[in-house]
């Protein structure tokens, strides 16, 4: 597809180089010739100086051919303009981001008024991450598909779990549970496992399974499943106010700490069953009086990522709670990510996502039948969901049969409301919607590519050799 990308910030630039890995022709603009210069050389896109609120930028960028038009620029007012513009010159889909929680109030007349396709709020899309999060502790990560029938649930072993030393295949847990481990995070190793992985203490492993089984299966392992109780957050911002909004809709006491006292009164409005803490975040005698000891759950929300990692530092010595990370910047993940302070929740990250994986199902309405994807484990691996749309060389077939890519699992299938943990003489079926786990990241476009071509060529040549003779 022809897309423009118009701001290229840390949104507009992961966008930007997502969707060209993809085989999209992306033009990007922006007012920073610096910025527009970097993207253009880290990647295969068409780049334009300028302000992406003008028609006449927009016909340069070839607006009149463009199929979408994605608005992440800093400013609301002018992501809601540009699309506007971008509409009624090229009659293209429209994507803007807008943060301001007096829009988000209004955002589905804005969203018709304007003939925008979709509009994403980074803060709220967060929270909604973060609340799913506190909703199942347990959990370091959840990704969700077919609508939410399938989950995909990222947990670490600790010492003593049933888990340890044990094979996948001699757990029978797993098909009590129907459950499918389908990931395995070993020091710097990403794994893909099959029975013979032996399961160890520290091991970050993720599974696949409905909602209802995932939480058998956490019982049964003897880890917490029910959503907590009371959640303590530092800082005000919007993220805080679209998260405590999010919790006491589910029944959650919220108590929010924030130094400033303009934003106490606003939230004291705004929020009048939540207890709105005036005070410094980082003062340990507030905490402890304030009681992070018997916080069923913490999140760091202020707007320095250093601050946010040390506050989930120090409550990780002080509760047993579970504890939420806000990360702007990925420049130190590798090694935040050593020092098991719970989830981490990236905004942007989350925005990009949203985002792509509407452009994804655009594609899907044209040719390809990827429905939603997920990078894992810092973008080493991949979770895709796929439709089954046809009858093909993967349909009808046992799949133990199939000569699939190495690197490769089939999770789930999701088959008129069932779903099923599939075995070796299960078979896909036209209208299935089908997980697939993978390291060969970037590479699966639709369903077929998960077969292995050469193998499968090679295979049809020795037939027909053994034919002729």
């Amino acid at each position: 597809m022809n897309i423009i990308v118009a701001g290229c910030g840390k949104v507009g630039s992961v966008l930007a180089e997502q969707l060209s890995r993809e085989g999209h022709d992306i033009t990007v603009i922006d007012e920073d010739s610096d910025v527009v210069q970097h993207i253009t050389n880290a990647a295969d896109v068409r780049g334009i100086v300028g302000n992406v609120a003008s028609y006449n930028i927009q016909q340069d960028a070839g607006i009149g051919k463009a199929d979408l038009l994605i608005a992440v620029t800093d400013a609301d007012e002018v992501n809601l303009l540009s699309c506007l513009i971008a509409k009624k010159a090229g009659g293209c889909q429209t994507i803007a981001r807008v943060r301001n929680p007096v829009y988000h109030q209004e955002i589905q007349h804005i969203k018709e008024e304007l003939g925008l396709s979709l509009v994403i709020n980074p803060e709220w899309a967060a929270a909604t991450e973060m609340a799913r999060l506190l909703r199942f502790p347990s959990a370091i990560d959840i990704d969700t598909f077919a609508r939410g029938r399938i989950e995909l649930l990222r947990f670490r072993i600790d010492e003593g779990s049933p888990l340890c030393d044990q094979q996948i295949k001699n757990l029978t847990i797993l098909s009590r549970c129907e459950v499918l481990i389908c990931v395995v995070e070993r020091k710097k190793e990403v794994l893909i496992p099959d029975g013979e992985i032996r399961l160890q203490a520290n091991d970050t492993i993720s599974i696949v399974a409905s909602p209802v089984n995932a939480s058998k299966f956490f019982r049964q392992i003897g880890i917490q499943t029910n959503q907590v109780k009371n959640t303590m957050i530092i800082g005000g911002g919007k993220a805080a106010f679209y998260l405590a909004k999010r919790l006491m809709e589910m029944g959650i006491q919220v108590k929010i700490v924030e130094k400033n006292r303009e934003h106490c009164e606003k939230l004291c409005d705004l929020l009048p069953k939540a207890m709105i803490i005036c005070g410094d975040g980082t003062d340990q005698e507030l905490l402890a009086e304030e009681g992070l000891a018997e916080a069923e759950g913490f999140v760091a929300l202020t707007n320095m990522d250093e601050e946010n990692v040390m506050l989930s530092l120090y409550a990780k010595s002080m509760s047993k709670g579970k504890k939420i990370t806000k990360i702007n910047n990925n420049t130190y993940d590798n090694i935040i990510s050593t020092l098991d302070i719970g989830s981490i929740i990236h905004p942007k990250h989350i925005t990009a996502e949203n985002i792509l994986q509407y452009v994804r199902a655009m594609q899907n309405s044209i040719g390809s039948n990827v429905e939603t994807l997920y990078r894992l484990v810092d973008g080493r691996a991949e979770a895709l969901e796929f439709t089954v749309k046809e009858k093909g060389a993967t349909t009808d077939t046992p799949l133990q049969a199939l000569e699939l890519k190495s690197n490769l699992l089939v999770c789930a299938i999701h088959r008129k409301g069932k779903v099923i943990i599939p075995k070796g003489q299960d078979c896909l079926q036209v209208g299935d919607s089908v997980i697939i786990i993978t390291t060969d990241c970037g590479k699966l476009n639709d369903i077929e590519d998960i077969l292995n071509r050469s193998s499968s060529a090679s295979t049809a040549r020795q037939t027909k050799a053994e034919g002729e003779s």
